[in-house]
């Protein structure tokens, strides 16, 4: 049958003048006021239960104009109509609404604002809680100021709120008043009255949620200081911050930014509560703040230990008034210093058209750095004389220094000259001079006699080992480390089996095996350096450096090392001028990378008495999961690399699940490593079914993992595999 002209669907699926004449006088309708109208007309009849359906029905309309306009005129609709401009123009016409409903108040008259609540909840909802909140809340704030039937009409306004959208709500005008003040106008008590704002704003915005910035953690936890009702459950807030803050499977399993959000939180509490209400619940806050520090300090991320640092700090100064507070040694960055700064609050700006910012200022105070010299002085100010200056203590200025840049320190004893006798001074009876001569000679003397080192060279080894600082001595650790990187070097067979042997061996600490580890790592990038005469090798080509263990958060300069690696393997068109390929020649690792790599995975299940990776040593294990990914791509264009790769994913394979983050890391970045040093062909030959499971967990590691650095690694993992095998497909057979 075909359809008459002029029915509906013509009008509303083809563009015609009656399209455009209704979308005309829509558009007139809204710029002329007539939102608010309608509102109003609602807003002050008392409501039917007929009318229900039909309130219904122009809130869902009202609320879905773009969404309408936007699915009929599709390319053609109008800038009116963009959700960008039609929300801020609702809350505009929201607001003279509301002043209607404030002059029929003022007036005597009986009116409702639950259809302005619908209004602004199902906005909300809509995901809109910005657009319409920049345009209501700076004229609400205005007018709330000094009027009390103002403030009456916004928690009226809030309150009416349906439950179902009430967490929108309250969300937008926590994001969008500009303090705690004005929230507190805004909302009143609403956080006492309604269960469903005082869950979203006690316990959601808080606990469950960590992407909102410093300054809506102010505004909430100030509103909830700022009145004698909201009190106690600013209280309460603190006490669930530091149970979720000390709890030990949070701090495994939630990621560092949401631990770092909890912190703030917590600080802010403390800035905002008196001693009374601190010693009141003294025992249960010093309880939760000892165990919360412990597993803190226990975490193997030093961004997370930091954080437990100076919480720990805080709240042992705040709650601990009759004795000397915690404290602890770390470098200061920008984080910890904004950390700090939380314990005091921040004055609030005043507001436009603020009776406050106008009245009753004091006059500013002349910094004295402007005073200039004919400045006039007030004359009841204190004069201090100045010092009479003896010219004869000043004599000494007229002379001239001496240039002391080029002494040097007499020495108090003459370092030895053999490598048994630095042996004999390191074990024999204590020394201080002589110790610390030998310290400083020992690596030279290892280095420019090879023969004579290669004789002693596990004893050498062993005794740097066991070395202790018996009296001070200026980078003693530096100097230990170094010697034991030289002998490595120069006999690296013998003492790379003596130094894996020991790493699982018992009765040694864990600084021990972890300077096993970064003996090891170190020595392998020495032999790692290409057998070339300097002046072949190409004038801009750079060798990658590795950041080594010594530290104790080595994973982003791993992750720079990753990444200079995958550029190279990457094809790039048209990008600045050609480098220079590298010089591929032999090097001294390639030989003896097995005797370093294969023995540190052999024992690492088998747990000792005082030594147990799979249990709780997550540091040493995740040390030696990252030594190993250096080892791995240090040991690149070498004959075992193929084997070592293999075995490699195989441990990866077996710790994939572990909890901790830093070991999480340390095995993404091992697989990273396998991947660019085994040959494509290899990795898809020798290894597919290792290549499948390990593809398998990166895909589910980049969805699930609470840890955003490890969702960064495992998805360029999964980019390099996918490039590894377009390039082998590409590649001529």
């Amino acid at each position: 049958m075909e359809e008459a002209p002029g029915s509906i669907s013509d009008i509303v699926f083809r563009p015609s003048f009656r399209l455009h004449k209704l979308v005309d006088v829509l558009e007139r309708f809204l710029q002329g006021g007539g939102m608010s109208a309608l509102m109003w007309e609602v807003c002050k009849q008392q409501t039917p239960a007929g009318s229900l359906g039909l309130q219904e029905a122009i809130l869902s309309k009202v609320v879905c104009v773009p969404d309408h306009l936007g699915n009929k005129l599709q390319g053609g609709n109008r800038p009116t109509f963009f959700p960008q401009n039609y929300f801020p123009l609702l809350g505009m016409e929201v607001f003279r609404a509301m002043e209607q409903i404030f002059d029929s108040l003022r007036g005597g008259l009986d009116c409702s604002i639950s259809f302005v609540s619908q209004v602004l909840g199902k906005v909300c909802i809509h995901g809109r809680q910005k657009e319409i909140m920049s345009a209501l809340v700076p004229r609400l704030t205005a007018c709330t100021q000094s009027d009390c039937i103002w403030q009456r009409m916004c928690w009226r306004l809030v309150e009416s709120v349906p439950d179902r959208w009430m967490e929108a709500v309250v969300c937008g005008f926590v994001q969008a008043a500009p303090g705690s003040a004005v929230l507190s106008r805004l909302l009143g008590n609403l956080v006492v009255r309604n269960k469903k704002a005082q869950f979203v704003m006690t316990q959601k915005l808080l606990l469950l949620q960590y992407s909102y910035p410093t300054a809506m953690l102010q505004t909430l936890l100030g509103y909830l200081a700022l009145d004698s009702m909201r009190r106690p459950l600013l209280i309460k807030v603190l006490k669930e911050l530091l149970e979720t803050w000390g709890s030990s499977s949070a701090v495994k399993h939630s990621p560092v930014e949401q631990q770092l959000y909890i912190s703030k939180a917590i600080l802010i509490c403390l800035s905002h509560l008196n001693e009374a209400e601190l010693l009141s619940n003294r025992e249960e806050l010093l309880a939760s703040m000892m165990e919360g520090m412990k597993c803190h300090l226990d975490s193997t991320l030093p961004r997370v230990r930091h954080l437990g640092m100076v919480v720990a700090e805080s709240v042992s100064a705040r709650i601990m008034l009759e004795g000397p507070a915690l404290k602890f040694q770390y470098e200061e960055d920008d984080e910890i210093r904004e950390l700090k700064s939380l314990l005091v609050q921040r004055p609030e700006q005043p507001t436009v058209n603020d009776p406050l910012s106008t009245g009753n200022s004091q006059p500013a105070t002349i910094p004295t750095a402007v005073l200039k010299s004919g400045a006039k002085v007030h004359p009841n100010a204190s004069k201090e004389p100045d010092p009479v200056v003896d010219s004869d203590l000043d004599s000494d200025d007229d002379l001239i220094p001496y240039d002391m840049s080029e002494d040097k320190e007499l020495k108090k004893c003459k370092p030895p000259a053999y490598i048994r006798d630095c042996i004999e001074i390191l074990t024999g009876p204590e020394d201080a001079d002589k110790y610390e001569a030998t310290m400083g000679i020992l690596e030279t003397l290892i280095r420019r006699n090879a023969a004579a080192s290669q004789e002693v060279s596990v004893e050498v080894a062993k005794v740097l080992l066991h070395l202790e600082e018996k009296s001070y001595i200026d980078g003693f650790v530096g100097l230990r480390q170094s010697a034991l990187v030289a002998i490595t070097v120069t006999d690296p067979i013998p003492v790379a089996r003596y130094l894996t042997s020991e790493f699982y061996s018992p009765n040694y600490s864990l600084r021990q095996r972890m300077d096993i580890l970064d003996a090891l790592a170190m020595a392998a990038q020495e032999l790692s350096q290409p057998i070339t005469p300097k002046q072949q090798q190409p004038p801009n080509l750079k060798r990658p450096c590795v950041q080594l263990l010594s530290g104790n958060n080595s994973s982003p300069d791993w992750r720079k090392v990753v990444d200079e690696r995958i550029k190279s393997k990457t094809r790039r068109f048209a990008k600045g001028p050609p480098q220079a390929e590298p010089v591929f020649a032999p090097n001294k690792f390639g030989p003896v990378a097995g005797h370093f790599f294969f023995p540190l995975l052999q024992n690492f299940d088998r747990p000792l008495t005082t030594f147990d990776l799979l249990g709780g040593d997550h540091l040493v294990l995740g040390r030696l999961v990252h030594t190993v990914a250096i080892l791995m791509y240090f040991a690149v264009n070498t004959t075992v690399a193929t084997a070592m790769g293999k075995a490699l994913l195989e441990f990866v394979w077996a710790l994939r699940f572990h909890t901790d983050t830093y070991v999480r890391q340390g095995l993404l970045s091992s697989v990273s490593s396998a991947l660019l040093s085994v040959p494509a062909r290899h990795l898809l030959e020798d290894m597919t079914e290792e290549l499948l499971e390990t593809q398998a967990w990166l895909a589910d590691v980049t969805e699930k993992d609470p840890d955003g650095d490890c969702r960064s690694l495992a998805l360029q993992n999964l980019l390099l595999m996918e490039n590894l095998k377009k390039k082998l497909e590409a590649a001529p057979c």
